[in-house]
């Protein structure tokens, strides 16, 4: 660490789980090197939106928030603030992130390649393993596969299919 690099810090502020659910959902949308239209509404439906003038931003409440893990996302690397942050995360907190990372990074169609793997440092530094957390997956591959309206075809329309639950070791 430079001496220059102190005045970067977070000043201080002290990590929070609303906190550190906020900075790894920036971390994710900026993961790509773009943000999407379609995660920028899903970080605004996770906060709180509010209408502003010509447009919609985040309410009042959690701008600050917001600003403060923008900072963190740009002066931090992930893994340092995952070191930080996951031992201040309860497991329930652990597993809404990583869900919510999830849906951001599907909320345009597709998780980025690099999106993927970023969700995947999260879910390793959470020590959640994939069969656990599969079943969550496939909800929320099924919930945003938007290409079932639109394609007759798709698998998922024929007649007879059923959409399951398959947990594992449940009968």
């Amino acid at each position: 660490m430079g001496l220059f690099d102190r005045f970067r810090s977070d000043q201080g502020q002290k990590m929070t789980p609303h906190l550190a659910f906020a900075t790894c959902l920036i971390y994710v949308m900026g993961a790509d090197g773009e943000m999407d239209n379609e995660e920028i509404g899903h970080l605004l439906s996770v906060l709180g939106g509010a209408k502003t003038g010509n447009g919609i931003g985040v309410g009042a409440n959690n701008q600050a928030l917001l600003d403060q893990a923008v900072r963190i996302a740009r002066t931090k690397p992930i893994d340092q603030f995952l070191a930080e942050a996951t031992p201040l995360l309860t497991d329930a907190q652990r597993m809404s992130i990583l869900l919510n990372l999830v849906d951001s990074a599907m909320s345009d169609g597709e998780a980025e390649p690099e999106e993927q793997e970023l969700i995947g440092r999260v879910q390793a530094a959470f020590g959640i393993p994939d069969e656990r957390f599969a079943p969550f997956f496939d909800v929320l591959m099924a919930k945003n596969d938007r290409t079932i309206f639109v394609d007759e075809r798709h698998p998922h329309n024929a007649p007879g299919y059923r959409v399951e639950l398959q947990v594992p070791g449940r009968g």
